[in-house]
């Protein structure tokens, strides 16, 4: 992982990036495409788009691709962690519990979407190969994601077990090519 100013330097940067307007109307356009996917389908609680780097004026180096993800209401749509991918994201929309694994026990995150919430409660880094759980509240959280990883080569592992990740097998998927869970 990077030194904590280097990678806040780089959330930072992402922070300005999502707020350029042209990148602004096309999350804003993409997070309600997104979000509405869900009320399409009752048994869907995660859902996503990839976003064009493209729309993003500039980007901090390593960023391989951009994401939208809305996650349903009152759920969890499970364990899982990138093998391959440093995940940076922002609360876009509502707010929720990303939850880490330590190796022991869960941690909680709890990110908020208000313009005026501090800079740590609307950004997190996930180190690669870390799980994570995300755990809505009582509105539909949508969250704008950045990895290292490009589109068609992003791997989503979700474990056997979620309360513990480690042990078991795991279930290894490329993002690209789905939209939902």
């Amino acid at each position: 992982m990077r030194p904590p100013n280097q990678e806040q330097s780089i959330l930072q940067q992402l922070d300005e990036a999502i707020r350029q307007p042209r990148a602004a109307k096309l999350l804003t356009a993409v997070a309600n495409n997104v979000d509405e996917s869900l009320e399409l389908d009752p048994n869907t609680r995660l859902a996503w788009k990839s976003v064009p780097l493209s729309v993003y004026n500039e980007l901090p180096d390593g960023i391989a691709s951009s994401w939208i993800f809305a996650l349903r209401a009152d759920s969890s749509s499970g364990a899982e962690r990138h093998p391959n991918s440093v995940q940076r994201f922002i609360s876009y929309r509502g707010s929720g519990d990303m939850q880490t694994w330590n190796g022991a026990a869960w941690v909680s995150h709890v990110l908020r979407s208000e313009p005026d919430a501090p800079f740590e409660q609307r950004w997190l880094s996930i180190p690669m190969n870390t799980w994570h759980k995300p755990v809505m509240g009582g509105g539909n959280w949508v969250v704008v994601s950045f990895h290292t990883a490009a589109d068609d080569e992003l791997v989503e592992e979700r474990p056997e077990d979620d309360a513990h990740p480690d042990i078991g097998a795991s279930i290894s998927e490329l993002y690209d090519g789905r939209a939902a869970r």
